[in-house]
């Protein structure tokens, strides 16, 4: 298949990328600067373009059996009122852009747009599926946007599905990039009562579900990105830690402080959603990583 990508070289779409081309697919990733000396894998192509601003990008997405959407500004950051606006357009108008570029016959495209388990809002430790209403907040806010901009596609006759992402655990990037460091000096403890969830997903599951979103067309809506095992932040703690080898000794830091340190986004760190992959394990997905143990020692860390 040949398949359009934005958010291509970020740590997801990097991990996709590989994923796809293995298998045969053509990939082009709309990128804002291509350089001349710049190498890529075979079977994929850059194209430049600034996804959030309509273009010529856009006639080029043309002949595209599948279109990947994984821009977004990060969310793991402080949200002032600047840093919102940015989280917040950088999804809904590139999803917008790339809706108005679909053909008004897009049948035979699909349209694999991502979201986040944050569309739940924080439900304590009640389990929550593809099926569970919308929550409150910043972050479901976004989410409802951002789904309802891809859903949008559905009027040209396009599939589409939405991804809504876990914590991605992988090698090169994400959320581990950040603790490991911390855990390999002793300096990483549970964030406030460690008690909230964490739903989270292996890079190689991640990568598999992406495929098998290509050889199902019938699977579409929203599917929950995550392995069926979630685990409390104080789980995770102790988990990391017995894998790097390393004493999980340092205290919790106490809810007050992360907020001082954080925020509003703060919420991210201290709350939780318990999330499973329903429609996933429905269609027979088989996880190469369902527990948090096995796929932490799978990685290279």
């Amino acid at each position: 298949m040949r398949i359009f990508m934005t958010g291509g070289k970020g740590f997801v779409g990097t991990l996709l990328t590989r994923a796809l081309c293995a298998q045969g697919h053509q990939v082009t990733v709309l990128t804002r600067s291509v350089r001349g000396d710049e190498e890529t894998p075979e079977g994929v192509s850059l194209l430049q373009g600034d996804p959030t601003l309509p273009g010529p990008w856009q006639e080029q997405m043309a002949g595209h059996e599948v279109i990947i959407n994984l821009a977004g500004e990060s969310v793991f950051k402080r949200w002032t009122r600047e840093a919102k606006k940015r989280i917040l357009d950088s999804r809904v108008e590139t999803t917008r852009n790339l809706v108005e570029a679909l053909s008004p016959d897009a049948s035979g495209t699909t349209l694999a747009s991502t979201s986040a388990v944050g569309y739940y809002g924080f439900h304590g430790d009640e389990a929550l599926d593809e099926d569970s209403p919308p929550g409150d907040g910043f972050l479901a806010s976004v989410c409802r946007q951002w789904e309802a901009g891809a859903m949008a596609a559905q009027s040209k006759g396009a599939r589409v599905v939405i991804c809504r992402f876990g914590l991605i655990l992988g090698e090169r990037g994400g959320a581990l990039q950040k603790m490991v460091p911390l855990f390999k000096k002793g300096l990483a403890g549970p964030l406030g009562s460690g008690k909230q969830w964490v739903s989270w997903i292996h890079q190689q599951d991640l990568a598999g579900i992406y495929l098998l979103l290509l050889e199902n067309p019938e699977l579409s809506g929203p599917v929950n990105c995550t392995a069926p095992h979630p685990v409390t932040n104080k789980e995770m703690t102790q988990v990391l830690a017995e894998v790097l080898n390393r004493p999980a000794v340092m205290p919790a830091m106490p809810a007050f402080a992360v907020r001082s340190l954080m925020g509003e986004s703060s919420s991210l760190y201290l709350k939780g959603q318990k999330v499973l992959p329903r429609r996933l394990t429905e269609a027979g997905f088989s996880f190469q990583f369902p527990e948090l143990k096995g796929a932490l020692s799978g990685l290279d860390l």
